[in-house]
């Protein structure tokens, strides 16, 4: 019954807020901070949750400053993992691959009000994609990546890609590493079927980018890195490994 509800609750309100944000784009309606567009998204992945019986406890959340903007850096195991954080962040847009921009109906809609679409198979064109997000930052949006580039199959975490940290030092913004789990008992990779849980989001104090320049990429996703493994082995008791595995190029 919860995977009936979920994807029913998925397809009809894609279809429905879908088209509603197609056509108010057509007419020049664009998204406006705390405006009806862009909260479409907010109360879409809301109305999925509940309908999964998805049950979020959130941790340490007065890090989130709806004043200013970060560059939110989560890992991913489950596309929960994605309605969970859009359910609770303030203007934001997530780094999606593009594939999805081909979509029907979802893949326009998300582009015009919650995505920035990402080409990880050519590096250029994902920088430039970055550059892009880099600007919408500075015009008040938060940004959301999820820097493993997709999701896993465990807890552990395993190598960031390069470019989230590019992104938020070019914007000098700080970084907010967020762990998330219990997602994957709600629906693991590869699993159509949906259940019922908790899931907890803790937010781990932010990383400041001010004055760091190209050359210190390596070292703030080292940073976040460690932080975010050392959360999910405090709180949930996963070991990520070893640092030697931090190779994974953007």
């Amino acid at each position: 019954m919860r995977t009936v509800l979920a994807y029913a609750a998925m397809l009809g309100l894609t279809f429905v807020f879908g088209l509603l944000i197609i056509l108010a784009t057509l007419v020049g309606i664009t998204p406006q901070p705390n405006g009806f567009l862009e909260g479409l998204p907010r109360v879409w992945t809301r109305v999925v949750l509940r309908a999964a019986g998805c049950r979020l406890r959130l941790h340490n959340y007065d890090v989130v400053d709806r004043a200013s903007t970060h560059v939110y850096v989560s890992n991913h195991v489950s596309w929960f993992d994605v309605f969970a954080l859009a359910s609770v962040l303030p203007r934001f847009r997530f780094v999606a691959k593009k594939e999805l921009k081909k979509l029907p109906i979802f893949g326009k809609a998300a582009g015009a009000v919650a995505a920035i679409y990402i080409d990880r198979q050519n590096r250029k064109a994902a920088f430039e994609g970055y550059t892009a997000a880099a600007q919408d930052i500075r015009g008040g949006v938060n940004v959301a990546v999820y820097p493993e580039g997709t999701r896993g199959h465990s807890y552990a975490l395993r190598p960031f890609k390069k470019g989230p940290f590019v992104l938020a030092i070019a914007a000098q913004v700080p970084v907010i590493p967020v762990v998330v789990f219990g997602t994957r008992a709600v629906q693991p990779k590869g699993s159509f079927r949906v259940r019922a849980g908790d899931v907890d989001i803790t937010f781990l104090e932010p990383i400041p980018t001010e004055g760091m320049t190209y050359d210190d990429r390596d070292r703030l996703m080292r940073m976040t890195w460690e932080r975010m493994a050392g959360e999910m082995e405090r709180a949930h008791g996963v070991i990520s490994g070893a640092m030697e595995t931090l190779q994974a190029e953007s």
